[in-house]
């Protein structure tokens, strides 16, 4: 199974961002657009791998206070175009502890470094205007495990499991 650790997003972001998609759209940009449902912030993506209770195990080691999330700009990897986040040292402690977990518990992800985004389109084909989501800021109050499968429509994910944050934790971030 194809898996991937992400932060679900709150309705008043995946707004923003869809919001900015129909911007996007209304100006002439196509492409494959990530539907709402699937619209995430991805902190370590693992790929194929025969079980999750084994990672589930390893993300329980994991802990991290609720922390602030921020939309801030848009940029591209080539034809994948993505909202960016404010940065955040409670974000990229996280991730740290989260690649951290997984490689304790010989868990294979993906070691690119960190950047934190959100897919707005995949095969973007048009020239990229002006424009950005609203600056919506979020709380984190949970990591989930997801599933990715291909269905006929396109991408399916589902929630496997999910880190709580830790309300009364001493963790600074």
């Amino acid at each position: 199974m194809r898996l991937f650790i992400a932060v679900k997003l709150s309705d008043a972001m995946k707004d923003s961002l869809i919001h900015t998609q129909n911007t996007l759209y209304d100006r002439g940009v196509r492409g494959n657009y990530t539907s709402e449902e699937n619209l995430h912030l991805t902190l370590a993506f693992i790929g194929e791998y025969p079980d999750f209770e084994p990672v589930l195990d390893a993300l329980s080691s994991v802990t991290f206070r609720p922390f602030e999330l921020s939309l801030e700009g848009m940029g591209r990897f080539g034809d994948l175009w993505w909202a960016g986040m404010k940065d955040s040292a409670a974000l990229t402690a996280v991730v740290r502890r989260i690649r951290h977990a997984l490689a304790e518990n010989n868990i294979p992800f993906d070691k690119k470094r960190f950047s934190p985004h959100i897919t707005l389109i995949r095969k973007a084909a048009g020239e990229m205007p002006g424009t950005a989501p609203e600056s919506v800021s979020m709380t984190v109050n949970t990591i989930s495990l997801m599933r990715s499968d291909r269905g006929k429509n396109g991408m399916i994910y589902t929630e496997l499991g999910a880190l709580e944050a830790d309300h009364r934790s001493n963790t600074i971030f």
